[in-house]
């Protein structure tokens, strides 16, 4: 590879002899072993020339199908499709048939994101560019490109086929109830655009602007603005070009939602608890309701001190104000995250609309507000599925087959459609009611079930995992897999998630190869209820959570089926952590591991409230929770892969790690992608990583050459 953006690859002259520079070669985009249904023909764009022999990169390459969005009167969907790297829009209109809407080409590593329709589903905008997590930051520029690709905001029609129209540099598009006009941000200005105009500034803040509404008449605006260590909740009136903000106390304001008739503003409002107590019970969080015409606020419904006193959201909307005049959220009151009902004027108890659901990971009112629907595991940890439950709380009706992982629930109109997965088919869209594919429906044929295994930690904890069994016969070699988050869940499944999509198919792939591979759901993760997500002594606090992977390690290690003395590791960003601690703790357990870009060295700035000699502890426990703290046990090799532009995890600290394991002798190779991002942006980029871990994993552990 010539080109100046080209992934930079070394090996260690410690240890090293064998290169990895042919792992570099053509980029395999077919399709072979890969099986596509859906409503119309299915064209694959080449980015780079095909590799026909190479079957693992013709399943990396499967279209993946996310960022679900419906139109609130019309049952019209969109959604992005990204294959082989290559992203596009598609829309499903009132027939349900889905028909890709734009025409990009390119693996150029330009992101997609914000997809948002109109209330009758005949006009989307869109963001091309720029980074949908960081969104006011750098512009990212991990393609071929001599200056990094603009953040822009599109608007498209949905029905026909002309090209979208660029209205102005930002994102966070809100369309107004007429339709036509779209607010948007950008660095803190708020800007308003109408198709017989140029987009405009109405406003400019300090903070960022994390959230646009429209008022029902569409005369306001409201928005949620992140501040230093606190956020807040501004109104703009369009009528008299005037900016105030409502209820601002210490603390967050989040999620703000306009009464139906736009008179009052709802909002959660919580404080972080100081971390020498963060494990205090006292009330930290309540629901607030502002009359927009005086101001006045109204404290309707605060946590009680106990279970559920902190506030934890899911990962969509948080707070619904009904027709019926309930608000409707999140609690973590029995130590699982339910939905809760309670009257917008204060007047009466919370509600437990879920009491079966074990985890809820996601709601939405239906339409009518008389009923709400969910994503949760209710009877199985390890599931995903939808149901609904009227208001009243009397009837709940499972919405999705046991079979199904179904995520992100959303309405078009009347209509509930969602992403769903399975073993062998990657995340699509799905009309819930009939059980229709909204648009192609993707499968990996050869791909087995995952077997869901659970095994007890060294000090009692249960831990659930998924085994992937390897081909072959006798014993085996084996690896863990450690995901990120570490806020995470992964299922039996193909995820939801980009990034952990790709980690199954890795998965699959090892286990073809002959490795069996245990992933490993450790403390401080998700859906498995507050007590297992804030575990006591994880992370910097004592790193609990690789009591788990050890304990996996170990269960794998025992296994009749594998060979304990090539037992290997992976994992990335958090799981890269894992990695990198397991390598330095226990290189007699683990042979060998490959770290995406990991956290190596711990250590922080500690909380000016506690005390000088508790701060020192403090300090002293961070680096012993470190891969740094153990790095002088460290024996085994790895395979270290980061880009130089992540914003989530520094890559200074892979290069610390380096210049570690170089001083002490330690046998380590390594992948660098110059302005490359935390979650790849590029196809290439992870078909490189993944092919350079392949190799690496086979010569470590001695499977399939």
């Amino acid at each position: 590879m010539t080109s100046s953006r080209s992934a930079s690859i070394r090996t260690s002259s410690l240890a090293r002899t064998k290169g990895l520079t042919s792992l570099l070669g053509a980029v395999c985009i077919g399709l072979a072993g890969v099986s596509l249904a859906g409503t119309v023909p299915f064209a694959v764009a080449h980015a780079q020339p095909a590799d026909a022999t190479d079957s693992f990169a013709q399943k990396l390459a499967v279209p993946f199908q996310g960022g679900l969005v419906g139109a609130a009167d019309a049952p019209v969907f969109a959604w992005q499709m990204n294959q082989a790297g290559v992203r596009n829009i598609w829309v499903a209109g009132p027939d349900g048939k889905g028909r890709q809407r734009t025409d990009y080409t390119l693996d150029d590593g330009i992101e997609l994101s914000g997809l948002t329709l109109n209330a009758d589903g005949t006009r989307l905008a869109f963001v091309r560019g720029g980074d949908a997590e960081f969104p006011d930051g750098d512009l990212p520029n991990t393609g071929p490109a001599l200056v990094a690709p603009r953040q822009t905001l599109y608007v498209l029609d949905t029905a026909g086929n002309a090209a979208p129209e660029s209205i102005g540099q930002g994102h966070g598009a809100a369309f107004a109830p007429d339709g036509q006009r779209i607010a948007f941000t950008r660095e803190g200005m708020i800007m308003l655009w109408s198709p017989s105009g140029q987009a405009y500034r109405i406003a400019k803040v300090t903070g960022e602007v994390e959230e646009l509404i429209w008022s029902p008449d569409g005369k306001q605006i409201l928005f949620q603005e992140a501040r230093s260590g606190h956020s807040l909740i501004g109104l703009i009136d369009l009528d008299s070009q005037t900016l105030r903000y409502l209820g601002s106390t210490l603390g967050y304001a989040s999620d703000p939602a306009f009464s139906p008739d736009g008179s009052k503003i709802a909002f959660i409002q919580y404080l972080e608890p100081p971390a020498e107590l963060e494990n205090s019970t006292a009330s930290f969080w309540s629901l607030r309701v502002v009359d927009v015409a005086s101001g006045a606020v109204k404290t309707v419904w605060s946590a009680p001190q106990g279970e559920g006193s902190q506030y934890y959201g899911t990962r969509g909307r948080n707070l619904f104000w009904l027709k019926s005049g309930q608000l409707i959220f999140p609690w973590e009151r029995t130590g699982w995250l339910h939905i809760y009902a309670v009257p917008a004027t204060g007047a009466g108890d919370a509600r437990d609309l879920t009491p079966d659901a074990n985890e809820v990971e996601n709601f939405r009112p239906t339409p009518d507000g008389k009923a709400m629907v969910y994503s949760a595991n209710p009877g199985n940890l390890d599931s995903r599925r939808l149901f609904r439950v009227d208001l009243d709380g009397k009837r709940t009706k499972a919405l999705t087959p046991e079979n199904q992982f179904a995520f992100y629930p959303v309405f078009g109109g009347d209509r509930l459609a969602a992403t769903v997965t399975d073993a062998t088919h990657p995340a699509h869209m799905m009309l819930v009611d009939s059980m229709t594919a909204l648009g192609l429906v993707p499968q990996v044929p050869s791909y087995r079930q995952p077997e869901v295994v659970t095994f007890k930690s060294d000090d009692g904890v249960t831990v659930h995992g998924q085994l992937f069994h390897g081909v072959g016969k006798g014993k085996r070699p084996a690896l863990i897999f450690v995901h990120g988050g570490p806020r995470r869940q992964m299922v039996p499944a193909f995820s939801a998630m980009y990034y952990y999509s790709n980690s199954y198919i890795m998965n699959q792939e090892l286990a073809a190869r002959g490795y069996t591979v245990l992933s490993v759901n450790y403390r401080s993760g998700t859906n498995y209820g507050r007590a297992f997500r804030e575990a006591q002594g994880k992370a910097r606090a004592g790193a609990s959570e690789y009591r788990d992977v050890l304990a996996g390690g170990k269960w794998l290690a025992a296994r009749s089926d594998v060979d304990a003395k090539r037992v290997g590791i992976w994992g990335g960003s958090w799981g890269g952590y894992l990695t990198a601690l397991a390598l330095a703790r226990n290189s007699d357990i683990f042979a060998a591991g490959v770290d995406f870009h990991g956290v190596h060295q711990m250590v922080r700035p500690v909380a000016e409230s506690f005390s000088p000699e508790e701060r020192l502890r403090q300090y002293q426990l961070q680096w012993d929770s470190s891969p740094m703290g153990s790095i002088a046990k460290w024996r085994s090799p790895v395979l270290i892969i980061h880009g130089d532009d992540d914003r989530s995890v520094p890559f200074s600290q892979s290069l610390l790690l380096a210049r570690e394991l170089t001083a002490r002798g330690v046998p380590f190779e390594e992948l660098a992608f110059p302005n490359e991002r935390h979650d790849f942006y590029r196809f290439h980029d992870w078909l490189v990583s993944y092919r350079a871990s392949l190799a690496f994993i086979d010569r470590e552990l001695g499977g399939k050459k």
